[in-house]
């Protein structure tokens, strides 16, 4: 055989992988293929040796062979992508074959005088068919993704076409039908959504879709009372602006989902976030420490030029009605000695290039190092002043007295009141929108400047909302659903002002290092809390009533300070024995470490500190909680599919109780409540099964670490054609059930090819 079996096809690199569940499928595919070619490079093997490589030739093959059937299969459900798929489970299946027969030396293994191409003279028919493999298995979950985007899309229709029909009802009992279908459809789109924005690898991406659910989720509420008060008051005009700006925002809300998914041009390349002074200091920084690598790569000129642009930003800060004297006169001389020093490395960078000196003088290296500190000095001066700001502001408006005020006028049918306390809260959204546009600026990462931006939007939009649901009470004093309506959209501006107070937490914690400012992601070490802002919550939309958020007192707390010492002690242990494992990277790790941090965010509950304020936070704490803990059930299943039996056992006996647990929390937080009694114990249970989540993965973790230790000691050298045998059986694929399984988390056959796609693992050389 002169030549490859699999021909000339090259890796398709033009595929681009967007979501983690691709390429987290991958990766161990890339890993085992990798292992298979070098071994080429030994230069004795012997018959053990040689008979596992068949094994693990003919392994890839079948293993190949089941995940191209899942393909298979997806096509014939879609017809739109049959003919690609087709094609390229083809050339995954021609890939595995050609892998199987490159290893088959059972038949070679007396003597190669037979002239049989094998891997071992043919390193470059491997390499190809490698790359055929790669490509074509990439392709295949690329389509099979594209699958789930026109799931995403086909929901939205849906939801946009039971949106218009409500807009159109003028009866109550057309209404309630509508609403009701409508409610169903917002619950599987939430869903939908939910597992996409988990699922994407970029996290602006990800921060602009959990902003479009959170407006969809506080919509949904805000849609039905707007609608039962507009039939209600059909003549009043109030009521109907009030209205139409809810279905305005939520077919926004909606396009903005699909343009993310779709990646339209208008939320990538078009849609750029506004320049902050954030990305200006830290670009020009970058331009003046990399002088000290190359003198000539940029102009003075063009250094100046960042610098005076930079300053043009601060004008946000120093035109501000808000700034007081001292803050602008020192945001002002801060500039000026930015400028200075500036001038003075300026001065020295052209001396060092008129003596065509190789690298930076002694002078300018000085100059750096002013430049530098002085521009850290502006960037200090301006988040103290947008974080004192907003601090200030929180604290005024944490007593709502306008909305109390308006409240009040409505019920009594006063409209100068109403239009005089419509100024005053006019005036406090004027402030809240510039302050937000202030943190955007110094909010340090695309996450959180985005988040920014959408808490600017949401208190611009509900603010005028606010006043016409006000005015309509006004108009019909008696009305309770004007009156429901009016408390309904101040309940989602008090509930913006306490996402801004958890947007200025992690905008602090960005500036003083305890978060990673590329991915939002808290440093190793720290806890990392679920709560980067906004939270729309992956189930909420399933509850259509508002839930009133309260807070323990005093007495509550001592009684729960003994189940969150627990908890805490509990947390502290699972980081310790995350911290044996040498791959730190790994799924198992990485969620076993979110459920610790969000655990000690209970615990802090308890003590009335920390994130978590009110009863709704712990709610929703809770409901992440138990996602992440079935994430880690999956990882888990996963892991197990390359033990033996006995093992195997273990490792599901400790997972189906995990399982248990965090369904049993999740129900729990989605359960409605009433009354201080009632939400105490909901408290008291969410606390005790998180104590139970956090028991159990404690005892997964030694043994899962435990055994992999052991498999990746056995992957040093080849096992024993029993072994293969063993470890192929174990990777059977395992139907998945409950929340693992569902249609919304397969997401039209990913999950399946994942399941599959975990058979090659046994494709590691032990």
């Amino acid at each position: 055989m002169a030549s490859s079996p699999c021909g000339n096809s090259n890796f398709d690199s033009g595929l681009e992988i967007k979501t983690r569940s691709v390429e987290q499928t991958l990766i161990p595919l890339v890993s085992q293929i990798t292992t298979l070619i070098n071994h080429k490079d030994k230069p004795k093997k012997s018959e053990r040796t040689l008979a596992a490589i068949h094994r693990v030739g003919q392994a890839v093959s079948v293993a190949v062979g089941r995940f191209v059937a899942v393909g298979e299969a997806i096509a014939t459900e879609n017809q739109e992508l049959k003919d690609e798929m087709g094609q390229a489970c083809f050339e995954a299946r021609r890939a595995g074959d050609a892998i199987a027969q490159l290893t088959d030396v059972g038949s070679a293994l007396p003597s190669q005088s037979d002239g049989r191409v094998t891997v071992f003279s043919d390193r470059t028919g491997m390499v190809k068919a490698a790359r055929l493999l790669l490509s074509s298995v990439t392709k295949v979950l690329v389509l099979a993704d594209r699958i789930v985007i026109k799931q995403i899309i086909t929901s939205r229709n849906k939801v946009l076409v039971t949106l218009d029909h409500l807009e159109r009802v003028s009866t109550f009992q057309e209404f309630v039908q509508i609403f009701s279908q409508f409610g169903n459809e917002m619950v599987e789109f939430a869903h939908l959504t939910g597992d996409r924005q988990n699922d994407l690898k970029d996290e602006k991406k990800k921060a602009r879709m959990a902003a479009a659910r959170a407006v969809l989720e506080k919509c949904t509420m805000m849609l039905l009372t707007a609608s039962k008060t507009c039939l209600r008051h059909p003549d009043c005009e109030s009521a109907r602006i009030n209205k139409d700006a809810v279905f305005h925002r939520m077919r926004c809300a909606l396009e903005q989902v699909i343009e993310i998914v779709t990646e339209a041009r208008s939320c990538g390349e078009n849609k750029i976030l506004p320049a902050s002074i954030y990305d200006g200091i830290k670009d020009f920084k970058s331009s003046v420490e990399c002088l000290r690598e190359n003198l000539y790569t940029s102009s003075p000129q063009s250094v100046g030029s960042q610098l005076e642009a930079l300053v043009e930003r601060t004008e946000d800060f120093t035109d501000s009605a808000y700034t007081s004297h001292e803050q602008r006169q020192a945001i002002l001389g801060l500039c000026q000695l930015a400028r200075q020093d500036t001038q003075q490395l300026v001065h020295a960078w052209v001396e060092a290039q008129s003596v065509h000196a190789k690298e930076a003088t002694e002078d300018m290296e000085v100059a750096i190092l002013k430049t530098c500190q002085s521009v850290n000095d502006l960037r200090r001066e301006l988040h103290k002043v947008a974080v004192g700001r907003a601090s200030d502001l929180l604290k005024v408006h944490g007593e709502q007295l306008p909305l109390r005020a308006l409240k009040a006028a409505g019920a009594e049918g006063n409209l100068e009141a109403v239009a005089e306390y419509s100024r005053t809260l006019t005036e406090q959204k004027e402030q809240l929108v510039e302050t937000c546009r202030l943190l955007c600026h110094v909010s340090g990462s695309e996450p959180l400047e985005i988040t920014c931006i959408h808490a600017e939007e949401t208190f611009h939009v509900i603010g005028p909302q606010i006043i016409s649901a006000a005015q309509t009470l006004a108009l019909h004093p008696s009305s309770k659903i004007a009156k429901e309506n009016l408390e309904v959209f101040c309940e989602a501006w008090e509930s913006q002002l306490c996402d801004m107070a958890l947007l200025l937490r992690e905008i602090n914690d960005v500036f003083e290092g305890r978060r990673d400012n590329l991915n939002n992601s808290l440093l190793p070490g720290d806890k990392r809390p679920y709560l980067s802002l906004p939270r729309p919550g992956k189930h909420s939309l399933t509850n259509l009533k508002t839930a009133k958020a309260v807070r323990l007192d005093a007495e509550e707390q001592t009684s729960m300070a003994k189940l969150g010492l627990e908890l805490r002690l509990l947390s502290s242990d699972v980081d310790t024995e995350v911290e044996k494992w040498e791959e730190q990277e790994h799924d198992i790790i990485r969620q076993s470490q979110s459920l610790a941090s969000m655990a000690y965010n209970m615990h802090l509950f308890t003590r009335g500190e920390g994130l978590l304020k009110t009863t709704l936070d712990l709610f929703h704490q809770a409901e992440v909680l138990s996602e992440e803990g079935l994430q880690l059930c999956s990882s888990v299943r996963t892991f197990s599919t390359q033990l033996v039996d006995e093992e195997k056992s273990l490792v599901v006996t400790e997972m189906e109780k995990l399982v248990a647990l965090c369904q049993q929390l999740q129900m729990g937080a989605k359960t409605p409540v009433q009354g201080k009694t009632a939400t105490f114990q909901k408290v008291d249970a969410s606390i005790q099964t998180t104590r139970g989540i956090l028991t159990v993965v404690l005892s997964l973790l030694p043994l899962c670490n435990k055994l992999n230790r052991k498999y990746k000691s056995e992957r040093s050298s080849l096992g024993s054609p029993q072994d293969w045998r063993e470890r192929q059986d174990a990777a059977t694929p395992v139907k998945e059930e409950g929340p693992l399984n569902s249609k919304n988390s397969n997401g039209f056959g990913v999950k399946s090819l994942e399941q599959h796609m975990a058979g090659l693992n046994l494709l590691e050389s032990k």
